[in-house]
């Protein structure tokens, strides 16, 4: 195998690895939340693995990366622990928050994820002036701002995309159209059937990526990253995905079909799409994926049995972490 073949190889394989990861540790964070270990709201990322991903890996080192509610994939595509986001969810000391955030809110300032944040698009604003903040410092990252097709019709959204395009400021708006705004199909709450062309009145360039295809993801990242860092403003990515799952774990999501679920499943999963390339170019065995299979399951079931043996936090806890001092 030549050299770029490896290069290319070992890179499927990575987003073999870290897609399989996100659907196990969510699939047993719905299991923890069956048994009622996980309270509150939790929201799984099921099914949208090759968004985040295919973006992460056209990020570099300082860039940042902000979102809403469905976060615990965002958290591990970008280096955060399974361990220490499995005891956030169960509320323990160890967790990110120590425990007092919860699924929809926890942070990680060393791997630049500032939330999880449980307000409908309100994240998008925050997104921008991470983006002012590198614009400012002349540092040359980039803030990834994800939302859901829901926040797309969120006025705020708007007042960002036109003070980050007069801002020239370095931020990619990505739009994880899952095709349900909680219980609404798309069709039925946007007036325009491509939410990307939304920036256009903002002259913010963007297109449609297929979000179910990590190389596709990707390759739209790249694009849109060059444009952010060279200085020419804003960049919106709509990805067309589809969330397995009800929106959150109290939804049955009655509003769509069972067929319809497993269509997309049989045609588009994203995990299965990888898998089939490994195999058809020869890029590992079947065998060689079970090995990979196997250390995940064990990865995810440590990360869920260091959650349980975490302590819950001191009652004194509720005090801290509230205000900051500085120096005047």
């Amino acid at each position: 195998m030549t050299k770029k073949k490896t290069k290319i190889a070992n890179e499927i394989l990575a987003f073999y690895k870290d897609m399989q990861t996100i659907r196990r540790f969510e699939e047993k964070a719905g299991q923890l939340y069956g048994m009622g270990l996980i309270g509150g709201f939790c929201h799984l990322y099921i099914g949208q693995e090759a968004v985040v991903v295919g973006l992460e890996a056209a990020a570099k080192t300082g860039d940042q990366r902000i979102t809403s509610y469905r976060d615990h994939g965002h958290m591990l595509a970008c280096g955060m622990s399974p361990k220490g986001v499995m005891a956030e969810l169960t509320g323990r000391i160890d967790g990110y928050s120590k425990g007092k955030g919860g699924s929809m809110h926890m942070f990680s300032k060393e791997k630049e994820f500032y939330g999880g944040h449980g307000i409908v698009a309100a994240q998008v604003p925050i997104g921008a002036g991470l983006a002012f903040s590198n614009l400012y410092k002349k540092n040359g990252n980039v803030s990834f701002t994800y939302f859901g097709d829901g926040a797309a019709n969120q006025g705020q959204v708007y007042e960002t995309f036109n003070m980050a395009s007069l801002w020239k400021l370095p931020v990619i708006f990505v739009i994880e159209n899952n095709q349900y705004a909680m219980g609404t199909s798309m069709k039925r709450s946007s007036a325009t059937p491509d939410l990307y062309t939304r920036g256009a009145a903002f002259d913010i360039p963007g297109e449609l990526v297929d979000g179910m295809d990590v190389q596709s993801v990707k390759k739209a990242g790249l694009k849109a990253v060059e444009h952010c860092r060279s200085g020419k403003g804003p960049y919106i990515l709509e990805m067309k995905t589809y969330r397995y799952r009800g929106h959150s774990m109290s939804d049955p999501a009655r509003y769509r079909t069972r067929q319809e679920v497993n269509k997309i499943k049989e045609e588009q999963d994203p995990i299965d799409l990888v898998r089939n390339i490994i195999l058809t170019k020869k890029y590992a065995s079947d065998e060689e994926l079970k090995l990979i299979d196997n250390e995940i399951k064990k990865l995810i079931i440590e990360a869920a049995e260091f959650a349980q043996q975490s302590s819950e936090p001191d009652p004194s806890e509720l005090w801290t972490d509230v205000y900051r001092e500085v120096e005047r």
